[in-house]
């Protein structure tokens, strides 16, 4: 087996249970050496790499704003670090929370608090009652990292309760639904939002486009996120440290 096939076994958690990469890549150097095997098992690129994933699972996500990038490029910086956190969770969605509950933030700092309901990531639409993840005047809001017939369907059930949906969803699935749309009779009706530039467009708006408030502005969406996943969440890894 390859070096690169055996580290490629390894998750964060396993390599925290086992007292952090730093320990387990001098503990497995000195078995090898042993052996006569000078070769590390793990490069210092995937070192690194393991020393960046154990920090964002202890400390959960950091943003750092970067002037010399886009917004969008820094919104990027946090998907990338939640993805990371989802590869190593055991199958949560860390994704798809993450993203409603920003597009929940920018909805309260667009229309003020109580307009938006905000429900954890887990509830279910039908043990509500809802119709989609927000509900504002008319206006029915589907946030998902991955569309599928089903809430293409759902959408189309929106349009027949009188409901104008809208899907906010990542750039790979901003293409997804628009093949999923495509050749029906609601692929006019529907629209679909690419959730980075949803979000983006807010911040250059609520900055009247000067380049220096971006950042105090978009720090300000952040923090109503982080108050919305202390009331909805239960995991504060969600959590977004400032």
């Amino acid at each position: 087996m390859t070096n690169r096939a055996i580290t490629e076994q390894f998750h964060v958690e396993d390599v925290l249970a086992l007292g952090g990469i730093d320990r387990v890549s001098r503990v497995t150097a000195a078995v090898l050496q042993s052996y006569g095997v000078t070769r590390p098992l793990f490069t210092e690129a995937e070192v690194e790499q393991m020393r960046w994933e154990e920090q964002v699972r202890i400390n959960g996500m950091v943003f750092h704003f970067d002037t010399g990038k886009s917004v969008a490029a820094n919104l990027a910086d946090i998907f990338a670090q939640s993805a990371e956190i989802q590869k190593n969770s055991g199958g949560a969605n860390f994704v798809g929370a993450m993203l409603q509950h920003l597009v929940g933030a920018k909805l309260d700092i667009v229309l003020g608090p109580g307009v938006a309901a905000h429900h954890g990531f887990s509830v279910a639409d039908h043990s509500t009652e809802r119709q989609g993840d927000f509900e504002v005047n008319g206006v029915t809001i589907h946030v998902t990292t991955h569309p599928t017939e089903a809430l293409i369907r759902k959408a189309a059930k929106n349009l027949q309760g009188g409901l104008k949906p809208v899907i906010i969803t990542l750039a790979d699935g901003v293409e997804g639904a628009a093949y999923l749309l495509k050749n029906t009779e609601w692929k006019d009706r529907i629209d679909v939002i690419d959730a980075t530039q949803f979000l983006t467009a807010n911040v250059y708006e609520r900055s009247l486009f000067k380049a220096g408030d971006c950042k105090a502005t978009l720090i300000s969406i952040l923090t109503r996120y982080n108050e919305i996943v202390a009331e909805c969440e239960t995991d504060p890894v969600l959590q977004i440290r400032l």
